[in-house]
């Protein structure tokens, strides 16, 4: 009988020059934080519910999504460790074991902003680790935009696009090089991983996945419409009584929704909106 072996620890990291000086960006990251988070279809735990984010300040500080205003409501994410102004920030994840570490250094007038992800010998990673993917990107573009930028959430519009590829990252990288939509550099995946992969246009996600054997066979799967619509439930019991096919029924992965086919077969996905949609 063979005796399990837990997993090796192993850590995750990345960074990313910013155009503010060590302190601005050590507070433009916890005090602006739901300026600077994207709010995508997946950027929340739960994103039907979710209205914000916010960072507590100091040692014992919480970040939390927020589900009211006055953060009454609220799924905790990480308790902070480490509070230096200007220099580091640590948590530790309440939804999973990951620790995170933020340090901020000075590169000339700018900053060099690093994060790292440590998952434990045996630990779990349940979303714990997506600070070192999202963090180079949006903090960085929204520190090169916050001077002349009005200081209030952008929210996403209820209108995105999905968009099925034989190979997705490789699609990506060729769609923000030739057609101006991001960096290519941001697209770093294999086209045989399962990745979520989204470009913002305006406030609207396009959204590329993998195209797999079925919706090969169907031609008319290969572009997916997703609205966002305030009452889930009773739009599929609408969308039901009037004869349209239910591919999906409700489900919920961050984001709720169900997948339904029109007169013609063609695919859309309506998803429950955020309450501040």
């Amino acid at each position: 009988m063979t005796t399990p072996q837990s997993q090796p620890g192993r850590s995750v990291s990345a960074e990313a020059t910013v155009d503010v000086d060590p302190r601005t960006a050590f507070t433009v990251f916890t005090d602006e934080m739901d300026l600077w988070w994207v709010r995508g279809p997946i950027n929340f735990y739960d994103s039907a519910r979710a209205v914000g984010r916010k960072c507590e300040p100091g040692v014992g500080g919480r970040l939390l999504e927020l589900y009211s205003e006055d953060g009454s409501d609220a799924l905790e994410l990480g308790r902070i460790t480490t509070w230096q102004p200007g220099e580091r920030l640590a948590w530790d994840s309440s939804v999973d074991d990951v620790a995170i570490e933020v340090r901020f250094e000075p590169d000339g007038a700018r900053t060099r902003v690093s994060v790292t992800a440590t998952i434990p010998a045996g630990g779990a990673d349940k979303g714990g680790t997506s600070w070192v993917r999202v963090v180079p990107g949006w903090l960085g573009a929204w520190c090169a935009r916050r001077d002349g930028a009005a200081r209030v959430p952008v929210e996403s519009g209820r209108l995105a696009l999905a968009v099925y590829y034989a190979k997705p990252a490789t699609a990506a990288r060729w769609l923000a090089e030739a057609f101006g939509l991001g960096s290519p550099d941001e697209f770093v995946g294999d086209d045989d991983q399962h990745q979520w992969i989204e470009f913002k246009v305006g406030t609207c996600s396009l959204m590329l996945f993998r195209l797999d054997d079925d919706r090969r066979a169907d031609a008319a799967v290969t572009h997916v419409p997703w609205v966002h619509v305030d009452d889930l439930d009773a739009h599929l019991e609408h969308a039901r009584s009037r004869g349209a096919t239910i591919v999906s029924d409700i489900h919920q992965h961050g984001y709720r929704a169900y997948e339904a086919a029109d007169l013609e077969g063609n695919r859309w996905a309506f998803v429950q909106a955020r309450p501040g949609m």
